[in-house]
């Protein structure tokens, strides 16, 4: 079980960090809430993972801790925010400079390449 959990932890932070380096914004947007989920998992198996244990100190020799699944909660709708707010400021930026590239190389060389045009007008 431990090990299942381990490599789906592993699978979903490795395909979140491989899609963050995209230079499109949907695939980064996808990456961010994978790597989400994988930090998500990670927390929640730090409150070892046991099944029917009671979240209350004293009541049975086998207890799971609640901590770290108010955590999860918290992240939860954290990452919601985080989540809403990235599509938002890419829809922008696809609205400002009708491209949804991320590299700040590309939006540089359409500003040269405009401003030779400009030049050229002139």
């Amino acid at each position: 079980m431990e090990l299942v959990f381990a490599l789906v932890i592993g699978a979903l932070t490795a395909s979140g960090v491989y899609l963050i380096l995209r230079a499109r914004t949907f695939p980064v947007v996808v990456g961010l809430t994978l790597l989400s989920y994988g930090v998500n998992l990670f927390l929640f198996s730090s409150g070892r993972l046991a099944t029917a244990g009671q979240p209350i100190l004293g009541s049975t020799e086998a207890y799971s801790d609640p901590l770290p699944q108010a955590l999860v909660l918290t992240a939860i709708v954290i990452g919601f925010a985080m989540t809403a707010f990235v599509v938002v400021l890419s829809l922008r930026s696809l609205a400002d400079h009708e491209d949804d590239h991320v590299d700040g190389e590309r939006n540089a060389r359409a500003a040269d390449r405009e401003q030779e045009k400009q030049e050229g007008q002139q």
